[in-house]
């Protein structure tokens, strides 16, 4: 028992970087069963790039929806050197890449990248993920917006990972404008338009409430077992 618990608690470290194989006594005869372990941070960034760099917020979000979407073999580093390729190197490392470098270099590996100005209603009617610029606290910041569902924008972003906004707070730090990758290759059914839930328990704290006594009698139970 003492060499399960430490290597539970050894995988369970572990898995802050990594995911990890559990070990579980859950078989007839003490037989081990293995269950796959997803920590917390790889679950904040499942099917999303990673931004490095102050700079690179752009190339990481290009990145994800080149990877997720249309299934190219790229990184963050392999999009900024084409990036890089045709823009000017000085401004891009004070003021990070813009949506016409993101554009230039989709347009350079064959594909299309057309900005809209669309209003905050329609985000609801978008069915492809697309690159929006959001101004947090005076940062200008560059995001996946993966899908927008009953009042909520999903977001993947290269620092914070998957989030999620009302749509309210969106629109306080968007400025209208989508940025959609249009290519051979689309995976309709790609990732990026499933997110994982919030890694929160707030929209599940309905579920955690006593039982009533009506729902008690409805599963047998009279009411001389109550106290």
């Amino acid at each position: 028992m003492r060499w399960m618990i430490a290597g539970l608690a050894g995988c369970l470290l572990q898995g802050s970087v990594l995911a990890a194989q559990v070990p579980l006594a859950v078989l007839p005869g003490g037989a081990i069963a293995f269950k796959p372990v997803e920590s917390i941070r790889e679950r904040r960034f499942s099917n999303l790039v990673e931004q490095k760099t102050d700079f690179s917020c752009g190339a990481a979000s290009l990145a994800t929806i080149l990877r997720e979407a249309y299934n190219l073999d790229v990184d963050e580093d392999f999009v900024i050197e084409g990036m890089l390729a045709g823009a000017d190197p000085e401004l891009v490392q004070s003021q990070g890449f813009s949506m016409l470098d993101m554009k230039r270099y989709v347009q350079n590996i064959g594909m299309r990248a057309r900005g809209y100005r669309i209003s905050t209603e329609a985000l609801q009617q978008l069915k492809v993920p697309v690159i929006v610029l959001l101004d947090v606290r005076g940062y200008k910041h560059f995001v996946v917006m993966q899908r927008a569902e009953r009042g909520w924008i999903y977001i993947g972003d290269p620092v914070l990972g998957h989030k999620r906004y009302s749509l309210e707070e969106f629109s306080q730090g968007w400025n209208n404008i989508v940025l959609a990758v249009i290519g051979p290759g689309y995976d309709k059914t790609n990732a990026l338009l499933s997110p994982p839930d919030p890694l929160t328990a707030k929209d599940r704290i309905n579920a955690f409430r006593p039982v009533h006594d009506a729902e008690l009698m409805e599963y047998g139970f009279i009411q001389s077992d109550f106290f």
